[in-house]
């Protein structure tokens, strides 16, 4: 299309204002070095938009004018990670973290101190955005780290988020796609002067930052959160796109001169007795932070070690959270109850007097079970100091004997169930008592709660008052009921209209077709979390071939142990089990293979180790392939290894792999034994 030579001189302009602008940007948020007023910055602002008003067909969706416009949603849609947003296990204190870099040390074979990568720990809301060719696609949270809400929108409305990134040196070109990671958060003054306009309003207040900038993110209307003040930090990456980079300092510099913002108190530590010293440092000055911090993240700062050492289950081996110590109150126990869960475990809660942590309101502690309580003599009518282990869950550290009356009452677990009257019974070996009825409704209700949970069959909006009421009236006994329900037989139970009714059998009808790995964790077999159950996937490939195995041939599988595969044996041997299963089948449930599962397991029971840069593969796409096929990757080479894999400058694992003569392969040769 033409342009008038007037047209041409406005269009110069309009890139010359972005251009500044997004300087402005960067030198406000990214390096906290502003070179011009507010009142300067708004006059350009307003020039970009009278000029885009005049010009509408200049607009484009990474100017900055258009951070806010987008109509309000009736709910937010998902998005998969293409590479999952790992979590990160936690280190509570100093020998945990020195056991981290111990067990990292003996990984990798290597008596050398190891260089890692030191940042504070912001507590907020995990995030990752999408550019594409420089410009911001996609926005979405974290989630359960490999699904997460579509806030692309309101990450639009967020200043210190570019919508475009502009690359260090014009001559080279930007990566094609880049996902990068970070934290939303709300500075402690904004979240104090939010709660004030609240309370004015007569609106619910937010309990701590992290709160408020997780609700202000997750509003279904941009310009809600494009009012309120919220910040970014950014620390990771994701998928990316004709671009390396050896270490992860080398990702957060080269974040800064995209113009991401990282934090300031990033620090290179030789050792883990430096990053001993920077903890300590950052613990003693964390409260005249702008923002909250719960703790802090070590990284190994190698991107080669870090391949080196993989992952564990949902969290990388390469890095650890250090929380802070927990902050305490003390308050009073004005009773104990006990909740059954699932399982049949009662489980003694402390009834608290209401006490403020942190900005969270605690008035219920959990005190394990009766060994827990004799342990540390707690009694009824006890004043007690209480805390948030790792900032989130509310423990009781120990009683305050000395402010004690004479009149605390000593605590005993019932000797019946106090939903069903049933025998409470404590297995031989186990801290645990439980109710022996099997038809206890806290079973019966704890178990489909487990079913419909995010991470089991996902069954949107079927909450536990929900499930109780279709328990009540009869509607559901097992699992498998749910996918018999009707929206009339739903119509007549409180609260439920006909909107509400139709939207609870369409997320049922919705959960259908799960994957193996799914549906076994939903069965809720004892002993059976997330992981396992994708481990049993993984080796047998069908839920035919797992309920003919037997308890040796679970036993013999790598991370399968004894009472796992007891457990296991015994839920797919019972009459029931099959009654169930069959159920499920009859009303129209499909487990599915995900696309690219290969069923076949000619590696089973084959042990590899990975060592170098693979130029076919990466690292986790490799596992997954190995792990497919029925084998099991390890950290470690030993005599019971059966293969190495070496990839490009192989480390210590390839001349350990020579010593004591384990099969070596090449590329191409771990290909055909793939193919095979």
């Amino acid at each position: 299309m033409e342009h008038s030579e007037e047209s041409k001189q406005f269009l110069q302009e309009i890139e010359h204002l972005r251009q500044e602008i997004h300087r402005h940007n960067t030198l406000y948020y990214v390096d906290d070095q502003p070179q011009i007023s507010d009142a300067e910055y708004d006059r350009l602002m307003r020039r970009l938009q009278e000029l885009e008003t005049l010009h509408p067909e200049f607009i484009t969706p990474d100017s900055p004018t258009q951070r806010v416009g987008a109509a309000p949603l009736e709910k937010f849609g998902t998005v998969t990670h293409s590479i999952p947003m790992l979590s990160l296990a936690n280190a509570m204190d100093e020998e945990e973290l020195r056991e981290f870099d111990r067990r990292i040390k003996r990984t990798l074979g290597t008596e050398a101190e190891i260089e890692y990568v030191f940042e504070p720990k912001i507590d907020g809301l995990a995030i990752e955005v999408v550019y594409e060719n420089g410009i911001f696609a996609m926005g979405s949270t974290r989630g359960d780290g490999v699904t997460g809400e579509n806030v692309t929108q309101n990450l639009k409305t967020i200043p210190s988020i570019p919508l475009r990134l502009f690359p260090p040196d014009p001559a080279i070109p930007l990566p094609g796609k880049i996902e990068v990671r970070g934290e939303v958060y709300m500075e402690k003054i904004d979240f104090l002067v939010l709660n004030q306009e609240r309370e004015l309003a007569d609106e619910p207040l937010f309990a701590n930052p992290r709160n408020s900038a997780a609700g202000s993110l997750r509003q279904l209307d941009p310009a809600v959160t494009a009012k309120r003040p919220l910040k970014a930090f950014f620390y990771a990456i994701g998928a990316i796109e004709g671009a390396n980079f050896a270490t992860h300092w080398e990702i957060l510099t080269y974040f800064r001169t995209l113009g991401l913002r990282t934090n300031p108190l990033n620090k290179i530590c030789q050792g883990i007795e430096q990053v001993l010293e920077q903890y300590q440092y950052l613990n003693e000055t964390k409260d005249a932070l702008p923002y909250e911090i719960d703790g802090t993240v070590v990284k190994v700062n190698s991107r080669h070690l870090q391949e080196e050492l993989g992952t564990i289950s949902r969290s990388p081996r390469w890095a650890i959270a250090f929380k802070f110590p927990a902050r305490q109150e003390t308050t009073k126990i004005l009773d104990i109850l006990v909740q059954v869960g699932r399982t049949g475990a009662l489980t003694p809660v402390a009834v608290l007097e209401p006490v403020n942590i942190r900005g969270v309101q605690v008035s219920r502690a959990t005190l394990h079970n009766q060994d827990e309580i004799n342990r540390k003599d707690i009694r009824i009518g006890d004043t007690v100091v209480v805390q948030r282990a790792g900032d989130v869950i509310p423990e009781i550290v120990n009683v305050i004997e000395s402010r004690r009356t004479g009149a605390e009452k000593a605590f005993a677990m019932p000797p019946r169930c106090p939903v069903c009257q049933g025998e409470v019974v404590r297995p031989q070996d186990e801290a645990v008592h439980r109710c022996s009825n099997p038809d206890c409704p806290a079973k019966q209700i704890g178990n489909l709660e487990h079913f419909v949970s995010k991470r089991a069959l996902n069954i949107e909006g079927v909450s536990t008052k929900q499930i109780e009421a279709f328990v009540n009236n009869g509607l559901v006994r097992d699992a498998a009921d749910f996918y018999f329900l009707k929206k009339e037989q739903l119509l007549p139970l409180e609260r439920m209209a006909d909107k509400s009714a139709a939207n609870v059998i369409q997320a049922i009808a919705q959960s259908k077709r799960p994957t193996l790995s799914r549906f076994i964790y939903a069965l809720g077999i004892r002993h059976v979390g997330e992981h396992t159950a994708n481990v049993l996937a993984n080796y047998f490939g069908s839920l035919e071939r797992l309920q003919a195995a037997s308890e040796e041939e679970l036993t013999a599988i790598y991370e399968i142990g004894p009472e796992v595969a007891k457990s296991v044996s015994q839920y797919f041997s019972n009459p029931g089990t099959a009654k169930l299963l069959q159920k499920f089948f009859d009303s129209g449930v499909e487990i599915v293979t995900p696309e690219g599962v290969v069923t076949r397991q000619h590696l089973t029971g084959k042990s590899f180790v990975l060592t170098g840069t693979l130029t076919t593969y990466t690292r986790d796409k490799a596992k997954d392939l190995i792990e497919k096929a029925g084998g099991r990757v390890v950290s470690s080479v030993s005599k019971k290894t059966d293969y190495v894999v070496a990839g490009r400058d192989p480390g210590s694992k390839f001349t350990k792999a020579q010593q004591l003569g384990v099969s070596i392969l090449d590329e191409e040769e771990f290909q055909q034994l793939l193919q095979a």
